[in-house]
């Protein structure tokens, strides 16, 4: 029934003070509420992780005017431009 939570100790024999010192991975863990949206500290905050994008001419071709209403309603003209040099 636990939806947000940093860590979970399960069963009698596994208290908090076990996840502290010695089982767990660390004790930085998400408070005041922020578990329902955060993890616990862990290794991959400290590595980079990008994104990567790759469209053909023909897929940004479909979506053009779409992201040139987007662009134009946030009013980021340059963004919408971006697109439309493109795929005039």
């Amino acid at each position: 029934m636990v939806q947000s939570a940093g860590s979970i100790f399960l069963g009698e024999y596994t208290p908090e003070t076990l996840g502290d010192y010695m089982a767990g991975p660390n004790h930085t863990l998400p408070t005041s509420g922020a578990a329902r949206y955060a993890s616990p500290l862990g290794v991959y905050d400290f590595i980079k992780r990008p994104s990567y994008l790759s469209f053909s001419k023909d897929a940004l071709s479909l979506l053009s005017d779409d992201l040139q209403v987007f662009a134009n309603l946030e009013g980021l003209s340059a963004h919408a431009n971006a697109v439309k040099v493109r795929c005039p």
